[in-house]
């Protein structure tokens, strides 16, 4: 890294004599300025900060010492090489008084100059090195604290907040990973998503506890900051961005230091509590955590037999719904479960052996298409999330019934079409109309795209966009009250969808159909 000097002296032949009088690059010197009176080298003394000054002893305004002596008064801490054109005591004693390197008397000998400029280097070099040593055995001493604070392992009375920079009026633990739990390495700085500067670690502090990366929000700044960042994950994050790389929990606000361990537990907590999260859910956060002090679900033998009667009662009544509803119930029951994931997973395993072993002994004769018990235990061992061992459950439950019963497949799903085109006004959404036909929400998204060749979303714009062009050749309704009776409450997002399924305008479309009725 070079370094600055600022040359100061009111003959202007000097300065340019001092520019070239030594080799400044080779000796490490970038020359950042220079001044011709004392005003002048005064105030960019205070504005640069250059490393070294070389300070001619008597000009207009400011005489050299006193520039030195106002310079020290201000903080600065940088090198002076005096020039003087004089070898008076009094000022060489001054100047000694207030730090200056070298006070050398004009004309100025190449070779003295060299030398007390490579001096300066020298200190220089050794401060920086000093400096970087002790910053490093700072950041060292400040990770330790911070783990200890976050573990609940200190002393909070025997630790200065201030020196290491924790004190705040709000703290907040973070605790992010990769979304994708096949890969362990991030790709994205945490700085960066939270959009802050944190020039000395004012918003946030670090830290890799137990292999974890780990963030101590500090402040009302870096609180809003993160609120806004939450913000978006609500709208889903778009595919391949870096919202959409990480996955957060995050624990309680807490206002005091000694507190913070606190709000850590709460984040560590519910990173095992992920397995409860929903289809593209990347955060979770302290009051999404359940009361256990109002509820505990406890898992057991009985509660397996339980539910293994109750699946085969919906099987043999032939009662879709109800199927939907014990599966609900299930999964709401576990989530209030203390019971560690390993457990939870035996639990659902144990359940499914079961029932497969009723249902073939009630229905010997029908030929239901199970799979191994060994692949139904790798399976449900192998998911990461407990909707997705829903959903298994849903579609081999699916299965039993369409072999079992009379499921009256194509009455439900003309029903269901029929139940669309006459709602289509209002704001469907899949996973309120699949309970109401008796399907699980991700199951029924799965067969509806594999029926009907396009997902739900689709056939519900080409539904509402045919009904929107039978409105628009009604005369007496304007085109924002046609999306309106379609389903499209902005008639901007109307208009957008109109031109992508019809290929123009509703306008242009009104006035083409006119044109050919009249």
């Amino acid at each position: 890294m070079m370094l600055n000097v600022l040359i100061a002296d009111d003959e202007e032949i000097i300065r340019e004599g001092l520019k070239f009088v030594v080799d400044w690059n080779k000796l490490g010197f970038s020359i950042c300025g220079e001044a011709s009176d004392g005003d002048e080298a005064l105030k960019k003394i205070i504005e640069i900060k250059p490393d070294l000054v070389l300070l001619d002893i008597r000009m207009p305004n400011l005489l050299g010492t006193e520039i030195v002596q106002l310079t020290r008064e201000q903080n600065y801490n940088g090198h002076f090489i005096i020039l003087s054109g004089y070898s008076d005591f009094k000022y060489a004693q001054t100047a000694i008084h207030y730090s200056v390197d070298s006070y050398l008397i004009k004309p100025i000998d190449e070779d003295e100059l060299y030398q007390a400029v490579n001096e300066v280097k020298n200190s220089l070099l050794l401060e920086q090195l000093n400096s970087n040593r002790i910053n490093q055995y700072r950041e060292k001493a400040k990770l330790t604290i911070l783990r200890d604070i976050l573990l609940n392992n200190s002393i909070m009375d025997n630790i200065d907040l201030d020196e290491i920079n924790l004190t705040a009026s709000v703290y907040q633990v973070i605790i992010y990973k990769n979304y994708s739990q096949e890969t362990h390495k991030l790709t994205y700085s945490f700085a960066d998503l939270l959009k802050v500067s944190n020039q000395g670690n004012t918003s946030f502090e670090y830290a890799n506890v137990h292999q974890m990366d780990v963030i101590l929000l500090k402040g009302d700044f870096a609180l809003k900051r993160f609120k806004n960042i939450l913000k978006h994950y609500e709208d889903k994050p778009q595919k391949g961005s870096p919202l959409d790389s990480l996955f957060i929990s995050y624990g309680r606000l807490v206002y005091k230091p000694e507190d913070i361990h606190f709000s850590y537990k709460d984040a560590l907590n519910l990173l095992d509590r992920r397995f409860f999260c929903e289809p593209n859910q990347h955060t979770i956060g302290f009051e999404q955590s359940p009361d256990f002090n109002v509820t505990i679900y406890r898992i057991t033998p009985e509660e397996t037999k339980k539910y293994c009667d109750i699946f085969c009662y919906c099987f043999q009544s032939n009662n879709r719904n109800a199927l939907v509803d014990a599966l609900s119930d299930l999964e709401k029951n576990l989530f209030h479960t203390q019971s560690d994931i390993s457990e939870i997973k035996i639990f659902l395993a144990d359940i499914y052996l079961q029932v497969k072993q009723t249902i073939q002994r009630i229905y010997r004769t029908v030929d239901i298409p199970f799979p191994t018990n060994s692949l139904v235990i790798n399976y449900i061992n192998n998911r990461y999330y407990l909707y997705e061992i829903i959903q298994f459950f849903s579609e081999q439950f699916d299965l039993i019934l369409n072999s079992v019963g009379d499921s009256s497949n194509g009455r439900i799903w003309d029903d269901i079409i029929n139940y669309i085109h006459i709602n289509c006004h209002n704001n469907l959404r899949i996973e309120n109309i699949a309970p109401l036909f008796g399907y699980n929400c991700s199951y029924f998204g799965k067969i509806f795209s594999k029926k009907f060749d396009c997902n739900f979303n689709t056939y519900l714009d080409h539904v509402r966009i045919e009904k929107s062009k039978q409105l628009l050749l009604q005369e007496n309704l304007k085109v924002y009250e046609v999306a309106e009776k379609s389903g499209y409450k902005n008639v901007d997002y109307f208009h957008k969808k109109f031109k992508k399924y019809v290929g123009e305008t509703p306008a242009e479309f009104r006035k083409r159909s006119n044109f050919y009725s009249n």
